[in-house]
Formats: C-alpha cells, sequence, structure tokens
C-alpha cells in the first residue's frame, strides 16, 4: 500500500520536505496529510500519537506510527537521491537522535517561518493528499 507523512501543515521546513519528496518519490509511495487536517486528527487518534510529543512529523507504515527522528530517517530510506544516506544515522541510539530532533523542531519556525494556512497542493500532486 505505501505509507502516509504527517506533516505540520504551516512550517515552511516542512512544507519544503514534502515538496522535497514528493519529487524524490517517483512511485508515489507515501501520501501526505497535515496535522492539523481532519485526516491527521483522525490519524493521530486512530495511532495514539500524542500532540505535544509529535508537533512536527509523523510516518505511518505497516499500521504503525512512527515520530521524530524514526520517522524522519525511515522517510528519508524510502527517497531517490542523496536524502536516503541520511538512514545510516539510524545506528546512533533513539534517544540520543531524538534529543537533536527536538532542537531542531523546537526551532524550526525560527529559522524558516511559518505560514497563517496549510499548504495548499498543486493539481499534479492533489491525489497523494488525504
Amino acid at each position: 500500500m505505501g505509507a502516509v507523512i504527517l506533516f505540520d501543515g504551516v512550517c515552511n521546513f516542512c512544507n519544503s520536505s514534502v515538496n522535497y519528496i514528493i519529487g524524490h518519490d517517483p512511485t508515489g509511495y507515501f501520501k501526505f496529510a497535515a496535522l492539523q487536517s481532519e485526516a491527521g486528527e483522525k490519524l493521530k487518534e486512530k495511532f495514539g500519537v500524542d500532540d505535544p510529543e509529535t508537533d512536527s512529523v509523523v510516518l505511518i507504515e505497516n499500521e504503525i506510527a512512527f515520530i521524530r527522528s524514526a520517522a524522519a530517517l525511515k522517510i528519508a530510506k524510502k527517497l531517490n537521491g542523496p536524502a536516503s544516506i541520511l538512514y545510516i544515522f539510524i545506528i546512533i541510539p533513539r534517544p540520543i537522535r531524538d534529543l537533536l530532533y527536538d532542537q531542531f523542531a523546537k526551532r524550526r519556525y525560527k529559522f524558516f517561518g511559518e505560514r497563517d494556512a496549510c499548504m495548499i497542493p498543486t493539481p499534479e500532486v492533489r491525489s497523494r493528499f488525504l
């Protein structure tokens, strides 16, 4: 079937990441939903994803929800191009990876800004959004 990526729809970095993933996922393995959308809310509830802890990215694959660094690295692993090499960081113990991930996620609005509303996908990629 593929996997679903829940992302922060008002985060500029997250939106840019979604665009990068779309460009490096030629088979359309990943589908997308903003965390703030109705579909995102339903999936978070279904998989027991805690809001305060996961406000940037969630990967749902094989009926399992991955969060933080595990989600980011598993996404990278499936992509074509140079980002797939990032999966090597899976060897770093999760508490250390998540600490680094959390520090970046906490500052992503400061570094990249935020939008007033979730992104609207182009007609070409609309079918990949829930």
